[in-house]
């Protein structure tokens, strides 16, 4: 009952995970990231801890195929578990254990890769993969949330949606954008609508932690303490 995507942004070499699902808080769950070494989804009978687990790999120099070869190795109860990982190279590997339940499907593209299960099509991750490859100019949370929207355009889940998160990582060791959308009606439309209150200030955020003798006020925006 979760469909997701793993993406990078060949221009800015950022990296990032977006993620739906019809219970509460996917975000704290699911999608994991670190600058300069990859993202990772993990869902159905969710682990949290092998999303971690896979960017260690990473960091230490495995590839995403690797590495997604070593976690799936190195996991009990693997035959409950769908993963999909995408590391700095671009490089993707996605899994999906025997007891995950259908609709299931995979999907991998250029810098991108995409799972969901218990939905209504298998062919939905292909359609997320499509929309993410569709504009590679665009800021990479874009491409994630139209990857997003068209999941569930191509059928969704069998029940509402009631949880969206967005996460993006670039240089630093914090997020560049960290989005969540909780017990909502709506979660995908209100994971856009905070992106786009979110994008006019995501680099006066980052100023202000690296560098805080230059941060500037964006547009309408007072210095304050965050």
């Amino acid at each position: 009952m979760t469909f997701s995507l793993v993406g990078r942004c060949a221009r800015t070499g950022m990296l990032g995970a977006v993620v739906t699902t019809s219970s509460i808080s996917v975000g704290s769950r699911c999608s994991h990231a670190r600058a300069g070494v990859g993202a990772a989804l993990t869902q159905h009978r969710t682990d949290p801890r092998l999303g971690p687990l896979a960017l260690d790999l990473l960091a230490h120099g495995f590839s995403a195929p690797e590495a997604m070869q070593a976690v799936v190795a190195a996991t009990p109860h693997r035959h409950w578990r769908q993963l999909a990982l995408i590391d700095a190279a671009g490089r993707t590997a996605v899994y999906s254990g025997a007891n995950v339940r259908a609709e299931r499907g995979e999907a991998q593209g250029r810098d991108c890769a995409s799972i969901a299960n218990i939905v209504r099509s298998a062919t939905l991750p292909q359609a997320m993969v499509s929309a993410f490859e569709a504009q590679p100019d665009q800021p990479l949370a874009r491409r994630l949330l139209d990857a997003l929207a068209a999941g569930e355009d191509a059928g969704g889940e069998f029940q509402p949606v009631t949880s969206a998160a967005l996460l993006v990582v670039d240089r630093e060791s914090f997020p560049y954008v960290d989005l969540r959308a909780d017990d909502h009606a709506r979660p995908i439309a209100e994971l856009a609508r905070l992106w786009e209150k979110y994008e006019p200030e995501a680099h006066a955020y980052v100023i202000r932690a690296v560098d805080p003798e230059a941060a500037v006020p964006p547009p309408g925006m007072k210095l304050g303490k965050s």
